[in-house]
Order: structure tokens, then sequence, then C-alpha cells
């Protein structure tokens, strides 16, 4: 072997050694940027899906609130026309018992009037019956026998 001596400059070396570390902040800085814009991406990347999931949960309620809302109306109306069918025959009973009170009525007034005419018919025979009786009683006693 040789015995070569190099020598350095300990400017020379210190100057090697600020440029390597000049190299190393460089590539830190590189990669310090490289870091930082893979994890902005990726929040945009979540924030982005989050937004599409929220907005696809409001409208799957939006869609369920319309649906609900419209088998309320579709419900309520079934019930406001038979609420109204049951008022329809509600009053169709109310007249007729109305007419028949009427017609219970006129038959009241007519049975009266039979009372009263029977009433009348059973004195006449009474007093046929009786007129009948004097009759045949004055017959006997003021003609004699027959």
């Amino acid at each position: 072997m040789s015995n070569e001596t190099v020598t350095y400059s300990l400017e020379s070396v210190l100057k090697e050694i600020k440029d390597s570390i000049k190299e190393v902040n460089q590539k830190i800085d590189i990669l310090q940027k490289d870091v930082n814009q893979k994890i902005d991406t990726l929040q945009q990347d979540v924030n982005q899906k989050f937004d599409s999931l929220q907005k696809d949960v409001n409208q799957k309620f939006d869609s369920l609130q319309k649906d609900v809302n419209q088998k309320f109306d579709s419900l309520q109306k079934d019930f406001n026309q038979k609420f109204d069918k049951i008022d329809e025959r509600l009053t169709k009973l109310e007249v007729g018992q109305a007419k028949l009170t009427e017609k219970v009525d006129g038959i009241d007034r007519r049975l009266e009037k039979v009372e009263g005419t029977q009433r009348n018919q059973v004195w006449t025979l009474i007093i046929l019956l009786g007129g009948a009786i004097g009759t045949a009683a004055w017959r006997s006693f003021f003609s004699g026998n027959p």
C-alpha cells in the first residue's frame, strides 16, 4: 500500500457537510410537502364521501317523510269518506225516524177516532138493546098474552 496522505481542508469538509445537511433538509421539506398534500387529499376525499353520505341519508329521509305523508293523507281521506258516508246514513235515519214518528202520530189519532166511534157504537147498542127490552116488557105488561 502506498502511504499517501490525503489532506482536506477543514473548510471543504465543513462545506461538504453543510451541503449534505442542506440536501437532507431539502429532501425532508419535499417529503413533508408530499405528506401534507396526501393528508389534504385524503381529508378532501373523506369530506366528499361524508358529504355524499349525508346527502344520501337526507334524500332517503325526505323520501321516507314523503311516503309517510302520502300514506297519512290517504288514510285521512279514507277516514273522511267513511265519516261522510256515516253522516249521510245518519241523516237518512233521522229523516226516516221523523216520517215514522209522523205515521205513529197519525195512527194514534186514527185509533182515538176508532175508540171514540166504538164507544159511541157500544152506547148505541146498549140504548137499542135497552129500548128493545123496554118495548118487549111494555108489550108484555100492557098488551096481555100474545
